[in-house]
């Protein structure tokens, strides 16, 4: 194992970087043992901001209230119906899911030359998302920040039986997954 993780790496796309292997059991599978999954959504607003941020971080032009956005992120914590959340649900989808964690901040991770003075991280983790739900999350976030929406209208779109179609994706730019953290069995 020793030897392998260096040339696991170097085979590895440049951005995505393997920090340690352990052996498993022979029944192990990625997708369907526990893990838990934490995505950034980097953001900033107000301004343009250099071309090279593209990849990276999703820019809004218009002002946004960040502290509402802030205050509500933490809305979609917990065991929720995320119908409002799931792209082009079917009967069938299973819609149901938690979030352990959902919160924004100042970012302090993409710094350098080419980065806006003041941006922000939606940062959230979960077993398991929707297709686009984080980027359906953060749709309604910045319709919060822009002042189309507003505090009750998030909590209602939480609540699955309402049946509330989000049509906001937030750009994909901006979106990482951070992190794979494997759960003891």
């Amino acid at each position: 194992l020793e030897s392998f993780l260096p040339l696991f790496n170097k085979n590895l796309p440049k951005d995505i970087r393997a920090l340690e292997i352990s052996e498993t059991h022979a029944d192990f599978n990625i997708i369907q043992n526990p893990q838990i999954k934490e995505y950034h959504y980097n953001f900033c607003f107000g301004q343009k901001f250099h071309p090279f941020c593209a990849p990276f971080m999703t820019n809004i032009i218009e002002e946004l209230d960040i502290e509402s956005m802030k205050q509500a992120a933490p809305l979609f914590e917990g065991a929720h119906d995320f119908w409002s959340y799931t792209y082009r649900p079917t009967p069938k989808t299973q819609t149901k899911g938690e979030i352990t964690s959902c919160f924004i901040e100042r970012n302090n991770e993409l710094k350098g030359l080419f980065f806006p003075e003041e941006s922000y991280v939606l940062k959230v983790k979960s077993q398991g998302f929707k297709r686009h739900q984080i980027r359906m999350m953060m749709g309604a976030l910045i319709k919060l920040g822009l002042g189309e929406f507003d505090m009750d209208f998030i909590k209602q779109t939480i609540e699955g039986e309402n049946r509330i179609p989000m049509n906001h994706i937030a750009p994909a730019s901006g979106l990482i997954l951070h992190e794979v953290t494997m759960l003891e069995e």
